[in-house]
């Protein structure tokens, strides 16, 4: 699934460790011509799990997904309910939290939250204006003898 239609492609979770891309494809077959189906192997050298839990189902029209949602979300395969949504893009793995690249140096990062010479003044003025200000709020009142307004 290298070059992914994601608008076109269908996540299917929940499946059973029986399940293979042939089966998969034969569920959703009645929804609209499949292009791809894709069954994540698991990540660790000595698993003995078939796939992850869940899959990609990628159709010829966008416009199949929405069946194929409508009729197979929670329904049952092989014994076990399935979770069946449109697809979202994968996350790039070198960017955001729990990249191995520091957020600061990621060029996203950087873009989003780099500081206009604009804000950095108006950062300044705020800085100074408090610096104007005295420091203890009770200064000035030592001469007041009550409280509340002033007596006529």
């Amino acid at each position: 699934m290298a070059e992914t239609r994601w608008k076109a492609t269908v996540y299917v979770g929940g499946l059973s460790p029986m399940v293979n891309a042939e089966n998969l494809q034969a569920a959703f077959l009645p929804f609209g011509e499949i292009v791809d189906v894709s069954l994540p192997k698991p990540e660790a050298p000595n698993s003995t799990e078939p796939h992850r839990g869940f899959g990609y189902v990628e159709f010829e029209d966008e416009a199949d997904i929405k069946d194929a949602i409508d009729n197979m979300d929670q329904s049952e395969l092989f014994g076990k309910v399935i979770k069946v949504n449109a697809a979202k893009k994968p996350k790039n793995a070198n960017e955001g939290l729990g990249s191995r690249t520091a957020l600061w140096e990621q060029e996203g990062w950087l873009a989003e939250n780099a500081v206009s010479e604009e804000d950095k003044m108006a950062a300044e003025r705020a800085r100074k204006a408090t610096e104007d200000r005295p420091d203890d709020p009770m200064q000035g009142l030592e001469g007041l003898d009550v409280a509340g307004p002033k007596p006529e």
